[in-house]
């Protein structure tokens, strides 16, 4: 598991790719229109845009890269 911070606001983490054994997620993608492979992460995101309140404002993303045209999407995880 890769950590790394990407600015203040945001944090990614990741699956390590170069694993031999380690099979594709492919997922549909719009801009394909079809499945393909992805890159799947969770990124911590900061809503906040006032500083005594971000850290009370961070929220899990999930995050997909088409593999093929580069296409990304995220997901807000917990939407209440």
């Amino acid at each position: 598991m890769l950590i790394s911070a990407q600015g203040e606001t945001e944090r990614k983490v990741t699956m390590a790719t170069q694993n031999p054994g380690f099979q594709a997620i492919t997922e549909s993608c719009d801009e394909c229109g079809r499945d393909t492979p992805h890159e799947v992460s969770v990124q911590i995101r900061t809503e906040s845009q006032k500083r005594e309140n971000a850290e009370f404002s961070r929220e899990p993303y999930r995050v997909t890269e088409c593999q093929v045209c580069g296409d990304t999407s995220s997901q807000r995880m917990n939407n209440a």
